[in-house]
Parts: C-alpha cells; sequence; structure tokens
C-alpha cells in the first residue's frame, strides 16, 4: 500500500508537469515563431528479491524450492517518469507583415546570434533591429552573425531569400551590398536549450550546428516583410489538457483508496 502511494504520487508529478507544459503552450500561442514542446513519459521499474513459495502439488514437490528460494524478479509498477521534455520544430503559419525589418525562415534552417558572453545562440526570425552599435540585431538587440553594420544614411533594408543583405544609400543610385547572412541547421533541433526571446543554445543532444546558405541543400530561405507564427494548435492543446487531468485525478484516487486501506489497517489494532 505504501508502494500505492509512491506510483500515485510520481503519476501525479508527471502530470503536473504536463499540465505546466501544456499552459506554457497555451500562454505563447501568438508569440512570434514560438516552437511547443511536448512531454514523453517513461514506466520506472526496480527489480525485487522477492521469496519465491513452492506450492505443495505443483512442480512434483512437497515443500520449499531449495534450489533457488530467492530469485530477482521484475517489478512492474513503480510508477512513472519523464522521459523527455523536447521542442517539437513543425513550421508555423507564415503572415505577411510588409514591414522591411519582419523576417521568417521558410525550411528547417536557424539564424546564428552574437551573445554578450562570446557564445552563440539561434533564433528562427522575427522582428529585426538596428542596434545602438548600428549591427543588424534581434529584437532584444544581440547582433546577428555575421556581424552587418547597417549605415545611419541608409532608407531601406533589402534581406534576400539566400540570405543577401543590402541597402539603398542616400545619393547612391545602386543599392550597397551590406553582407551575407548563413543558416544553421541542427542533426537534432528538438534537443536544442530554448532561451527567452525565441533563442535557443545547442545541447549535446542537438549536435553542433551545421551551417549552409540559403536556398541550398533544403536548408530553408530567407521572407522578408513576414512572421513566422506559433505551432500551437489550440484545439489539439485543449484536448492534452483534459486527458492530462483526467490522468492527474485517477492518480489521486488511487493515494485516497491507499490511504482508506492504511487505516483499515491501523483499526485492526483497536
Amino acid at each position: 500500500m505504501l508502494d500505492a502511494l509512491y506510483v500515485a504520487a510520481t503519476g501525479m508529478q508527471a502530470q503536473q508537469l504536463d499540465v505546466d507544459t501544456i499552459a506554457n503552450n497555451l500562454a505563447n500561442l501568438n508569440t512570434t515563431a514560438f516552437k511547443k514542446s511536448r512531454i514523453s513519459f517513461t514506466d520506472l521499474v526496480r527489480l525485487e528479491r522477492v521469496r519465491q513459495a513452492h506450492v505443495v502439488g505443483l512442480g512434483g514437490g512437497d515443500g520449499p524450492d531449495e534450489t533457488g528460494p530467492l530469485a530477482a524478479v521484475p517489478r512492474m509498477g513503480a510508477g512513472v517518469g519523464i522521459a523527455s521534455v523536447a521542442k517539437l520544430f513543425d513550421a508555423g503559419a507564415i503572415t505577411q507583415t510588409n514591414s522591411q525589418w519582419d523576417v521568417a525562415i521558410n525550411g528547417d534552417g536557424f539564424l546564428s546570434v552574437a551573445m554578450p558572453d562570446g557564445s552563440t545562440a539561434y533564433t528562427r526570425g522575427g522582428t529585426l533591429k538596428v542596434n545602438a552599435d548600428g549591427l543588424l540585431a534581434v529584437e532584444s538587440g544581440q547582433p546577428l552573425k555575421p556581424g552587418i553594420a547597417i549605415p545611419a544614411n541608409a532608407t531601406a533594408v533589402s534581406i534576400g531569400s539566400d540570405g543577401s543583405v543590402s541597402a539603398a544609400i542616400a545619393g547612391q543610385s545602386a543599392p550597397a551590398k551590406l553582407g551575407q547572412l548563413q543558416l544553421v541547421r541542427f542533426a537534432n533541433p528538438a534537443a536544442l536549450l530554448a532561451q527567452s526571446g525565441g533563442l535557443y543554445s545547442e545541447s549535446d543532444g542537438s549536435g553542433e550546428a551545421i551551417s549552409g546558405d540559403a536556398g541550398r541543400d533544403g536548408i530553408g530561405t530567407l521572407r522578408q516583410g513576414a512572421l513566422e507564427g506559433s505551432n500551437v494548435q489550440m484545439v489539439d492543446e485543449m484536448v492534452n489538457l483534459m486527458v492530462a487531468q483526467r490522468a492527474y485525478e485517477a492518480s489521486v484516487k488511487v493515494a485516497q483508496a491507499s490511504d482508506e486501506l492504511l487505516g483499515l489497517v491501523n483499526n485492526l489494532r483497536k
């Protein structure tokens, strides 16, 4: 019965994390380029040594099995655990905004972002800007890699589908080419570590970033004047929320039943 309480507790804890994850997905329904998370569960198993009594009349003996009275047997029912919490990088719907600072990615690629500590983060695009250093940057101010300086007298900035960046400069008839953005991809993007501001960092599970030119080898293309929406589907998340709630309630009932049985055992001594 104590085991049942433990199993029920692991079930409630796991389903609570599932509810928290679904709630975060729903809260970011309208967040640009947000990628939903999904939890994978795993069963918990432990080995116990149990005494196997020989049953009279079965197996041809009249007493305990002397050849192996103790045996290690697998026991199911130790509860549930969290196998992983992974990001799902299904593409979100792309909406046209006609703003020169909005960029979406068609495909699997990511833009590289230089972080203040010298590390590199990755983003699926969004609203860009010119930061205080005059560099093309994400909305939070970190510059894209490689660094592309935007002249102060630029009247319009153009980002091609291949990542080429150019600008119309006052007093010049032809646009000036400012630089070239590259995209990166990962062997397992689901293992990327999410950061604030729609940024991701690589992990041991995701593998190292693989750079490539936009439009080649299926890495994706850039689309200026558009934003990628969240890949959260409200109907799916509401169904998942109801399932998680029912599973939590079931674990609560198991805990209540186990508690009642323990109460009956305690009352036997009275």
